[in-house]
């Protein structure tokens, strides 16, 4: 597991990168937290860096729209899904499990 950061420190509407094995990133969705490949899967972009809406994270570069929970694109020009990962809260500290992951 990767420690990300305390729960206040992310707060709703807010995402994190974080560095391992691929680029993660970690939102909180109105309190909810989630965790997806950071790149986008059409162009190297950060969906750290993109806008978050409900469960949905829209891409900074080309408006590509992805379900954090499940990592599916809701349209053009993303195809792929990116990856999830599931986060853990341990005594107020964020963690995301790397050995487990999910592509839809």
């Amino acid at each position: 597991m990767i420690r990300v950061c305390t729960v206040l420190d992310l707060p709703p509407g807010e995402a994190v990168r974080v560095v391992a094995h691929v680029p993660i990133a970690v939102f909180n969705a109105d309190g909810e937290l989630y965790a997806v490949d950071d790149t986008c899967t059409h162009q190297d972009a950060s969906l750290a860096d993109g806008w978050l809406e409900g469960c949905w994270v829209e891409c900074p570069l080309h408006a590509s729209s992805f379900d954090l929970r499940t990592g599916l694109p809701n349209g053009l020009p993303a195809k792929r899904p990116v990856r999830t990962y599931p986060v853990v809260v341990r005594d107020d500290v964020v963690y995301v499990d790397t050995a487990v992951q999910d592509v839809a």
